[in-house]
């Protein structure tokens, strides 16, 4: 098989819960550990850094795989999902994998999968693994894909682990309460592993330390030792900012390359792994380092999806935030915002309760609801009909690349077009607008 019919074959055969949702899910992580023992155990061949969390995992771990670079390691980077490609979710350095692996890793191997029926995000998993431990990494960063405890990567032992923040979001398979989704991400610590966790409630807090207390692991309150002011943005597009820890200042003029107003939770949780990091006798990050990696994270990694500018005239942005929380902090830097006009090109999948999303949503927008070419996406008349109950209006398109087209026309310089509801609506829209020309990272 050439690479798209690994690919067609990937996403047909084995059940892929972006495209699927609740068939793919897997209660337990008995296939894992047969494609582990299958490809001889590669994950203990290289360091890890391990991502939970229900938003912020995927710039966390972006950031800190820069910052690795910046420092000289060898750097994998696991995340999911992908927009344009799926080669995205594994790199080395900033690197995807190439075509020729993955065409070899799934034809060598299409026979015990064949046999074993393993998902797609279980297989994905084991090739990044085989993939880290071949090309002789010196550390992976490797994000969870939901939940924590059961999730297919959750068969490392990481240098350290990392719970970005914990709200609602994929409540069928988690947990209807804040409490029993964090139990679920909890399922990340380990034994005596440091432990690194986000602002939280106190609810929340408690189980996550708990939890470390009954595996001895040491727990760091990123929010208790670093605070975020002073931030603005630079003409070049950086978030600028001033970091203060226990009310003195720790690092002045530092940027960010990715300048959401959400990115001010993330940056403390960042800056306490790099701590946690430089603990270890083996690993040595600087404050220049920290400096260039987060900085050039965007050029480092190629990272996609988070409150991305793509043009400037009108103002063009890209969020793949999507459940309440990550729409609750895009909304309200959409508010910020200054334009004349505002449209929302915005659709969602139909297994979400979007009700708590809707009241959110700007009732000053023209709104264009689009179904993305996912299986799993909401029908755009569904979703406008739905919308029009919260004094949301607009027209219903069937797909992303027609509403772009209508709302392109339409928009004046002074205009602001935001793209999001769903990570797959974002993926069809950087598709587009790669084909029409603009700049995608």
């Amino acid at each position: 098989m050439d690479y798209q019919q690994v690919l067609d074959y990937l996403y047909s055969q084995l059940p892929m819960y972006q495209r699927v949702g609740a068939a793919a899910y897997k209660h337990d992580l008995g296939k894992t550990l047969e494609l582990d023992e299958y490809f001889g155990h590669p994950h203990r061949k290289f360091k890890t850094i391990h991502i939970a969390g229900t938003n912020g995992k995927g710039s966390v771990a972006h950031s800190l795989a820069s910052i690795l670079q910046e420092a000289g390691y060898k750097t994998g980077l696991y995340t999911s999902p992908h927009y344009l490609d799926f080669r995205e979710r594994i790199k080395i350095n900033g690197e995807k994998i190439s075509e020729q692996y993955v065409i070899e890793f799934v034809n060598s191997n299409k026979k015990f999968f064949e046999r074993l029926r393993p998902s797609f995000f279980e297989m994905t998993v084991a090739m990044a693994f085989k993939y880290f431990a071949e090309s002789n990494v010196d550390i992976a960063v490797i994000e969870v894909g939901m939940g924590g405890r059961l999730d297919s990567t959750n068969i490392i032992t990481p240098m350290v682990s990392v719970i970005t923040n914990i709200s609602y979001d994929h409540m069928q398979f988690l947990g209807e309460t804040l409490p029993q989704i964090a139990r679920e991400k909890a399922g990340i610590i380990k034994p005596r592993i440091p432990v690194v966790i986000g602002a939280m409630p106190a609810a929340v807090q408690s189980v996550f330390i708990e939890k470390a207390t009954e595996q001895d692991a040491p727990i760091y309150q990123a929010a208790s030792a670093y605070s975020v002011e002073n931030t603005f943005l630079t003409s070049d597009g950086k978030l600028a900012f001033s970091v203060y820890s226990h009310g003195k200042l720790k690092y002045k003029n530092m940027k960010f390359g990715l300048t959401g107003d959400y990115q001010r939770m993330n940056i403390p949780v960042i800056l306490q792994t790099i701590d946690v990091l430089n603990q270890h006798p083996v690993i040595n990050i600087s404050q220049q380092d920290l400096y260039n990696g987060m900085e050039k994270v965007v050029e480092n990694t190629g990272i996609m999806g988070r409150w991305q500018v793509i043009s400037r005239s009108p103002l063009i942005v890209c969020d793949a935030g999507h459940n309440e929380d990550g729409i609750r902090q895009v909304i309200g830097q959409i508010k910020r915002q200054k334009y004349h006009r505002l449209f929302m090109v915005f659709g969602t999948v139909k297994d979400k309760k979007i009700d708590k999303i809707l009241r959110l949503l700007p009732s000053n927008a023209e709104y264009a609801f689009v179904k993305s070419s996912v299986d799993r996406s909401m029908d755009a008349p569904v979703l406008a009909g739905k919308a029009m109950e919260y004094g949301l209006h607009g027209q219903a398109f069937e797909n992303v690349e027609k509403a772009l087209d209508y709302v392109l026309e339409h928009a004046g310089e002074e205009d602001m077009i935001f793209v999001g509801g769903s990570t797959f609506v974002v993926a069809d829209a950087l598709s587009y607008f790669q084909k029409k020309g603009f700049k995608t990272f």
